[in-house]
Parts: structure tokens; C-alpha cells; sequence
């Protein structure tokens, strides 16, 4: 039964939780921007096309020669902008909630919960006045 230990411990570790719960973020998120550019920013696209169908716009290439049966070769260009648009506004979300948590950071700087004595350099609490483990007497806090 080792085993299930040894499973249990690794799968309910916090950073294998955290990695999960950001996956599952990361994939709803991923379908909120594709609905965005899908249903709002590429009907604003096909205004400016001509003909207002930019998902079937399409390159078409001939075999040379014929190869009988298998007709035209089409490379879907429509497909592809509405990808690269979805990719640029993800990068673009991404950037700024990252410059924005930066931010909040730098504004609420954490205070250290721990520091190292100076005589036997265990970690004690941060405002501790005496050490734990040599009882020797800590300076102030800088």
C-alpha cells in the first residue's frame, strides 16, 4: 500500500493542485477568447472584405498535371486569421493581466514571515526578539 501513499502525497501536493485549477482556467478562458473573436471581432473583419465570408476565404492551388480524382488543393485562409487573431488577443489579455498583478505586487510589498539568527542561523519568526533554538537575543528588525 506504499504506493498509494506515495500517489496520494504527489497528486495533493499544492503545486500539482495549483497547476490543475490553472489548466482548467486556462482552457475556460481559451473558449471565452475564441467565442470573442468567433462572434464579435471577425464580423467586424467580414464588414471590411468584400464579400463579408472571411471563413471560407480560401487560396485554391491546381495539381500539375491533373491527378485525376483528387481535384483542387484549398488552403483555408479564413481558418487561419480567425486562429492568429484569437492567439494575438490571448498574448495581448495575458500581457496585461500580467503587468497588472506586477503592479499590485509592487504596491503591497509581502513582509518576510522569517529570518535567520545571527548566532546559529536557524530561521526564527521575523519579529522575534530571542532565538528558539540558542536563545541568544536578536536585533531589530530592519
Amino acid at each position: 500500500m506504499n504506493v498509494w501513499k506515495d500517489f496520494r502525497d504527489f497528486a495533493f501536493k499544492g503545486n500539482v493542485v495549483d497547476l490543475a485549477v490553472g489548466v482548467i482556467i486556462g482552457a475556460a478562458f481559451g473558449k471565452i477568447i475564441t467565442a470573442m473573436v468567433s462572434d464579435v471581432i471577425m464580423p467586424l473583419i467580414s464588414l471590411i472584405l468584400p464579400n463579408g465570408e472571411w471563413r471560407k476565404a480560401a487560396f485554391t492551388l491546381r495539381e500539375l498535371p491533373p491527378a485525376g480524382d483528387e481535384g483542387d488543393v484549398r488552403l483555408l485562409l479564413g481558418d487561419l486569421a480567425s486562429v492568429v487573431v484569437d492567439f494575438l488577443i490571448v498574448g495581448f489579455v495575458l500581457f496585461l493581466l500580467v503587468r497588472v498583478i506586477t503592479k499590485l505586487e509592487k504596491l503591497h510589498p509581502h513582509e518576510p514571515t522569517n529570518r535567520a539568527c545571527p548566532e546559529c542561523l536557524e530561521k526564527v519568526a521575523y519579529h522575534a526578539r530571542r532565538c528558539k533554538y540558542c536563545t541568544s537575543t536578536l536585533p531589530a528588525p530592519s
